[in-house]
């Protein structure tokens, strides 16, 4: 029979097999983005089943599209995925910063530090650098500050006229706008191939207008914004076989004859609806002259509503008189059905400001390209403005790294190896970055951290063209906050959970009958 330690040798090789396996995914999925990284950075190529290529240098499109199967593997790409969708860039470091801590956590783990100390020093060490980071942020004052424009031409791969085109929409949806939390100004980006790129105050919608007898383009425009149906309210088919309830349904299409009367009265020009519009509402529409959009999304309707004033109504609502109809219609100067881009263009709403930027190409492949790099810009536009700016190019997490050293000897315990792995991570993205420029990076990052420390700076970085130490604020080089504090955050929950994984286990195929 084994004795105890015999077996409590078994359960801790396989508690390392496991972690390290765990490990091993995650560098895979870490080094097919990580040579992308910096101004430097290489192309990966994905390459499908039918020889079809992909060649990019995007972060989340290469993790979108490679094959993951390993489900640590998979935790990562979701993390990358989640950065995306929130920030809008930092994919790539995220996904860096993650790896390099379930790296450096799996290394003291196997040395004999328990995993829970290594995964509370984890805890403790992200949460002193993401407070130190926001100490470190440099605030965006004014849409007009020189930073906004660098920080969207940076973003924008220093394409000039997407640089422009985002700090235009930026300006015309304002301050305010910008620092709304639902709103995203990369959602203001269309892209089409046969489009002409440009910036203009205003929405479109992504339908055209109900049938071509109806008007294509109208001026000063009342808008009535309705979430359900333009159809008559239905009794119940049972109850329609009864007298009272044939009454009823006929009582209801008469009330909905009148409203449509009143629609015309108070002379709105556009009708638009959340769902399908009733057969005699279509013809006395058009008659009218009324554009209608039917079927809209919830979130355009929204859009809509908000962009022309209009306050959106149920159905019922269209019984009200038509002096307290009026009081809930929205306002534009003009509504075109655009034919080219098969949308409709809304300007000069009376509501919130909205900007819409057009980006066009000259082909699918390329317009793909451009709206993916004009959304990147956007969303980095928009995070400065909400949490302003620190220096890139890794320079900032080396400095983070330092204080987290300082902080790792206050700290009692075997929780201070977890945070020397914080301190550790820290120092992967400027060694990527230097080691994608083709330089030795334990080289310069010695020389970065001997001259951040001895001129108390945060900002010293290497230029990647010349090899040099240099100031990466007074070379242009900046991120914005909330990306850089997103990305580290995100890594440090998702290297958290994936060394919390204790066993692998495979579950059994469920069995359909």
């Amino acid at each position: 029979m084994p004795d105890k330690d015999h077996f409590n040798s078994d359960k801790g090789e396989a508690r390392l097999s496991a972690l390290q396996t765990n490990a091993n995914a995650v560098k895979a999925v870490s080094s097919a983005v990580e040579s992308t990284l910096g101004p430097k950075g290489l192309d990966t190529m994905l390459v499908n089943e039918n020889n079809e290529v992909i060649v990019t240098n995007d972060g989340v499109t290469i993790l979108e599209r490679m094959e993951v199967k390993h489900p640590a593997a998979r935790m990562i790409v979701n993390v990358a995925k989640a950065q995306q969708e929130e920030m809008g860039d930092g994919t790539t470091t995220a996904t860096l910063l993650a790896a390099a801590l379930v790296d450096e956590g799996a290394k003291q783990v196997a040395r004999g530090v328990p995993v829970v100390k290594v995964i509370a020093g984890i805890q403790r060490g992200i949460r002193f650098s993401l407070n130190k980071m926001k100490e470190k942020a440099r605030p965006i004052w004014e849409l007009d500050d020189e930073w906004l424009q660098r920080i969207a031409y940076t973003a924008s791969r220093e394409n000039e006229d997407i640089t422009l085109a985002v700090i235009e929409a930026a300006h015309m949806v304002g301050r305010e706008k910008l620092e709304e939390k639902h709103f995203k100004l990369s959602s203001a980006v269309i892209a089409h191939p046969r489009a002409e790129s440009n910036v203009f105050s205003g929405i479109l919608v992504n339908k055209t207008r109900m049938n071509s007898q109806m008007p294509h383009f109208k001026e000063d425009v009342r808008v009535l914004v309705l979430a359900d149906p333009l159809e008559p309210e239905m009794v119940e088919e049972e109850a329609r076989g009864t007298d009272a309830g044939f009454a009823k349904q006929e009582r209801l299409k008469e009330e909905f004859y009148v409203a449509l009367e009143h629609l015309l009265h108070i002379k709105v020009g556009l009708v638009v609806t959340g769902r399908g519009v009733d057969p005699h509402a279509e013809e006395v529409l058009t008659d009218a002259g009324i554009m209608v959009i039917q079927r809209v999304a919830r979130d355009e309707l929204n859009r809509v509503a908000e962009y022309t004033g209009a306050r959106p109504i149920k159905r019922n609502g269209l019984r009200k008189p038509p002096e307290e109809l009026e009081s809930m219609l929205g306002f534009c100067e003009e509504v075109e059905d655009d034919e080219v881009l098969e949308k409709i263009r809304i300007s000069g709403g009376r509501g919130k400001p909205f900007a819409t930027i057009l980006v066009g190409a000259a082909t699918e492949e390329v317009v793909e390209e451009r709206e993916r790099i004009s959304k990147d810009a956007a969303s980095a536009v928009q995070a400065a403005v909400r949490g302003g700016y620190v220096p890139g190019g890794g320079a900032i997490e080396l400095s983070l790294a330092r204080d987290v050293e300082h902080f790792r000897d206050t700290v009692q315990g075997m929780e201070r190896f977890g945070v020397s792995a914080v301190a550790e991570a820290l120092r992967r993205p400027m060694a990527q970055v230097v080691a994608n420029a083709g330089f030795n990076p334990l080289e310069k990052i010695e020389q970065v951290k001997a001259l951040q420390l001895k001129r108390q700076s945060d900002s010293l970085g290497i230029d990647c063209d010349r090899g040099i130490v240099a100031d990466m604020i007074e070379m242009g080089v900046v991120d914005p906050l909330l990306v850089k504090y997103h990305a580290l955050k995100a890594a440090g929950e998702v290297s958290t959970a994936i060394l919390r994984i204790h066993t692998i286990v495979k579950m059994k195929e469920e069995l359909f009958f």
